[in-house]
């Protein structure tokens, strides 16, 4: 319940219309103060502005992640309160004009991972990428014993995707890059696999039919997502009943280097982030676990997650 001195806060915050459209955004996403100046084509000053008072009622959270500042809308009394009147406005200009700037922002941001990943595409093998050990493949390898259909999300060097295909009935595999598909293709021809598909999407909205597939592996994938909740929720869609899930990928770390030079968007992942993102999404018998740690510095660790859909 919310008392009058409260609502009366409430509508001298809402009274403003720079941040109801802060507010509609960050009801969409996630969003750093950098992405709403963009959106928004409004200065740093007036965006701290807006958000620290949004904070003060209760409207909007915020998270660090390294040197960045990361704004939602507030569970709670208050954000129902607003999502009443943005039902209400819904539909106005503004806020239509700036659903179209978040999409711009968000097409931009994967321009910008795609972009790596086609540059580094021809000597990707040869990089230092942390989690990348022999040790934490093979161990999670041994969870693909199954002869089924499989579909590898972000193929990275093609290593463990090639590995599935020797194997598997087939392999689909899903990646940004054309580039970097391009490069699986020529390695598969070169050792006579012939069950694997190359597809060019996002691993956030899979270009693939629901309940296709027996097996989705997501290895060192995740932390290039922008919403790994997105997809973890779409691993899940394209599994049959009784499908699997695997997720190889960093255990959290402070190595903020990965983020420009790699493209990371988040540094690793928790044993109990990952279940959550796992058991939220849907997964049943969800397992994580340390499987291996980088020999040389800064000796990334690898964490192995596994869940079943009912």
């Amino acid at each position: 319940m919310i008392g009058l001195t409260s609502t009366a806060r409430l509508l001298k915050a809402l009274g403003d219309e720079t941040r109801m459209r802060i507010l509609n955004l960050l009801a969409q996403e996630e969003l750093s103060g950098t992405d709403l100046m963009e959106i928004l084509n409004v200065g740093q000053s007036r965006i701290s502005t807006h958000l620290a008072l949004l904070k003060e009622v209760g409207l909007v959270v915020d998270r660090r992640a390294g040197r960045r500042s990361y704004y939602s809308v507030a569970p709670g009394p208050a954000a129902g309160f607003w999502e009443k009147t943005r039902k209400e406005n819904r539909n106005t200009p503004e806020f239509e004009t700036d659903s179209a700037g978040l999409q711009a922002l968000r097409e931009r941001k994967k321009d910008k991972a795609r972009a790596y990943f086609d540059r580094v595409a021809a000597s990707f093998s040869e990089e230092l990428l942390p989690g990348r050990t022999w040790e934490g493949l093979a161990r999670a390898l041994m969870l693909l014993a199954p002869r089924a259909r499989y579909c590898d999300l972000g193929v990275g060097d093609g290593m463990l995707t090639l590995l599935l295909a020797e194997n598997a009935l087939s392999v689909t595999a899903v990646d940004i890059s054309k580039e970097m598909l391009s490069a699986l293709e020529s390695r598969a021809e070169t050792q006579g696999i012939g069950n694997l598909e190359t597809v060019e999407g996002d691993i956030e909205d899979l270009p693939l039919p629901e309940a296709s597939h027996d097996i989705v592996v997501a290895s060192q994938a995740l932390h290039h997502a922008t919403n790994p909740e997105r997809c973890i929720a779409e691993a899940r869609r394209i599994l049959v009943p009784g499908g699997r899930l695997l997720v190889i990928d960093l255990l959290a770390h402070t190595e903020e280097w990965v983020r420009d030079k790699l493209q990371h968007v988040h540094l690793g992942f928790t044993e109990q982030g990952l279940a959550a993102l796992l058991t939220d999404a849907g997964f049943q018998n969800v397992s994580v676990f340390r499987a291996a740690r980088d020999p040389q510095p800064p000796h990334f660790m690898t964490l192995v997650a596994t869940g079943v859909k009912p």
